[in-house]
């Protein structure tokens, strides 16, 4: 089956943000679908053998193996490096897989990292516990301090790697500073934009080199399937991350990149009506609860900073309660409509006790160190209507005597 793109790259890239979300990447066959393809193989066929080592070889342009090479994988992967304003990008089977592989694939050992405090669980696991196993070092900074991470460069230092918004303290880092500093001593920035998005912020458009998605969160929206992107120049993609996930295997499948094609057509509009019922949200709690930490609110420490960077402020923000777990859990067992689930970026809103979920595996030492205490509570903002929100938190704040 003849395939056709009807798609010239230089055309796409002048395409506005949304237009792209909907149709960047689109591949359609000779059927003239509307909708992409769904292709589910794991393998393809050659018209001769002499075809199959030409690909092999990489001399004739084609699939070879599903591990490698999708249609409707390669739909998503330019469709997102699009959005990113990226070269080139590669999907991975979750989230934690596209940070693994954009960290692993260009360290090795003897290599130093500089990395910032708040950043997700697992992320703070391959950091603090993965990378020593070989041989890789690691320096953990205030991701907010410029100067920190100036101060912590060491001769074999490769990589810095920071969020931000970070998870779940919303510390927010200055890119174009952290970057800056990065370039000038040849250091690859690894920036995990999954909070915010390319729709909110774009890393890249501050100088960050490569830059990594959760695209089960807000990229996918409804809470249905796990998925990973890695962003960056078409030589990081093809010569140093695509020899790691090959032999790997951190593979995306072909219906999970259909199911999160199908997301980033709404990502536009999703992404901003949760930011605006987040900041509805986030002043009502804001008069209600001992401490918040909301980048759009103006009682958020680097609010001016979050808002140069982000063209608004994104769905999730964390809560501080004074009676600890007990508050905390209380508040959690409350609620009516919200529900207690550690995803995030869902249509739903949802909320969650980091410190017995997604921050449970690391020690009290380091949550401490985070800012992640036994009183906070994280929030994902849906597209339910605020007032209900609000209603919800109403009673069941009242419930823990707040």
């Amino acid at each position: 089956m003849k395939r056709k793109t009807g798609q010239d790259r230089s055309i796409t890239e002048t395409w506005r943000p949304a237009t792209q979300a909907v149709r960047g990447g689109t591949a359609r066959s000779e059927w003239g679908e509307t909708s992409e393809a769904l292709f589910l193989t794991s393998g393809y066929a050659y018209d001769c053998a002499g075809d199959a080592a030409a690909r092999f070889a990489g001399e004739q342009q084609g699939m070879t193996y599903s591990r490698l090479q999708n249609p409707t994988v390669e739909m998503l992967e330019q469709r997102i490096a699009l959005l990113e304003g990226a070269e080139a990008a590669r999907c991975q089977a979750s989230g934690m897989a596209a940070m693994t592989a954009a960290l692993l694939c260009q360290l090795s050992q003897g290599d130093h990292v500089v990395a910032g405090r708040a950043a997700f669980g697992s992320c703070r696991w391959l950091t603090d516990s993965l990378m020593p196993r070989f041989g890789i070092t690691s320096t953990i900074i205030d991701g907010r301090d410029t100067d920190a991470w100036r101060d912590a460069i060491q001769p074999n230092t490769k990589v810095f790697f920071f969020e931000t918004p970070a998870n779940p303290t919303m510390d927010i880092v200055d890119m174009a500073a952290v970057c800056g500093i990065a370039r000038e001593n040849g250091i690859t920035t690894v920036v995990d934009n999954a909070f915010a998005t390319p729709v909110l912020q774009r890393p890249m458009d501050f100088g960050a080199d490569v830059v990594a998605y959760s695209a089960t969160k807000m990229m996918d929206g409804q809470g249905r399937v796990l998925a990973g992107a890695v962003c960056g120049t078409r030589a990081f993609i093809d010569d140093v991350l695509l020899p790691f996930t090959r032999n790997t295997g951190p593979t995306l499948s072909a219906f999970n990149a259909w199911v999160v094609l199908k997301g980033l057509e709404t990502l536009d509009l999703r992404i901003h009506r949760q930011s605006e019922n987040a900041m509805k949200v986030g002043r009502f709690l804001e008069g209600r609860v001992p401490r918040i930490l909301h980048p759009g609110l103006e009682s958020h420490p680097q609010h001016a900073l979050a808002m140069r960077q982000m063209k608004a402020c994104g769905p999730i923000f964390s809560i501080y309660l004074d009676g600890g777990r007990a508050q905390a859990h209380g508040l959690l067992d409350a609620l009516k409509l919200v529900d207690i689930s550690n995803n995030i970026g869902d249509s739903r809103s949802l909320m969650t006790h980091p410190c017995s979920t997604t921050h449970a595996g690391l020690t009290a030492e380091v949550r401490a160190e985070m800012g992640v205490e036994e009183g906070m509570l994280r929030l994902n903002v849906g597209l339910e209507d605020p007032d209900d929100l609000i209603e919800d938190f109403d009673q069941a704040l009242r419930a823990v005597g707040l």
